[in-house]
Formats: structure tokens, C-alpha cells, sequence
């Protein structure tokens, strides 16, 4: 099985940034894919960015696309959200999700698509 480990969240003011960090342990590979989610109270869980490991292809949701960037550390098995220009609305837990299949990409913002998650990692952004 995949184990994975979210650190770096924290509380910002409206425009800073922070980076995510999701760390795989166990059965990681490099073509696994990896997703962040986030759910805020009261809200379901939302996508906001996935990369895909056989391809690299990355994906976005509309409110983070341009604000946030997901990427790979492959040598470690760490999957980096970076997200900037910080906004209130963007206060959640995050969690990040992983699966060693190779999804299509209409699957890539579904959470039924990853296997595997993580605890989460709180963030709260401040006006």
C-alpha cells in the first residue's frame, strides 16, 4: 500500500503563499499519479490539482488555476502544491491523494480516481 504524509500548512494573510508538501512512502513509484483536495467546514471535498505520473500532465480546478502549482520531486516521492496570492475563500483542509494507476483525464479531478490519502494538512488564510 501507499502511505502519504501532508505537511506546510499554516495561517497566512490574503496574498501570501505556502507550499504543500505530500510525501509517498510504502509501495511509491514515480508513475504513480498524485492529487490535492481540499474541504472546508460545511463544504464537500473539492478538487484543485492533480498530476498525473505516466505523462506529468497536470490539472487544475478554475479557482486555483494560475494561484497554485503542483509538482514532483521524483528522487523523493514528494508532490509539491505551491499556492500563491492566497485568498480567504482558499482556507481548508488539505489532503492530498494518490493511486498507481494512470487515470484518464476526466478521471483526474474525480476523488473516486485515488486510492490512497493522506491526514491532511489545515490552512487558514486571513484578510
Amino acid at each position: 500500500q501507499m502511505q502519504l504524509g501532508e505537511s506546510g500548512g499554516g495561517s497566512v494573510q490574503a496574498g501570501g503563499s505556502l507550499r504543500l508538501s505530500c510525501v509517498a512512502t510504502g509501495r511509491a513509484a514515480n508513475r504513480d499519479s498524485v492529487g490535492w483536495f481540499r474541504q472546508a467546514p460545511g463544504n464537500e471535498r473539492e478538487f484543485v490539482a492533480a498530476i498525473r505520473g505516466r505523462d506529468r500532465m497536470t490539472y487544475y480546478s478554475d479557482s486555483v488555476r494560475g494561484r497554485f502549482t503542483i509538482s514532483r520531486d521524483n528522487a523523493k516521492y514528494i508532490t509539491y502544491l505551491q499556492m500563491n496570492n492566497l485568498q480567504p475563500d482558499d482556507t481548508a483542509v488539505y489532503y492530498c491523494a494518490g493511486t498507481s494507476g494512470s487515470p484518464i483525464t476526466s478521471e483526474m479531478r474525480q476523488s473516486r480516481a485515488f486510492d490512497y490519502w493522506g491526514q491532511g494538512t489545515q490552512v487558514t488564510v486571513t484578510p
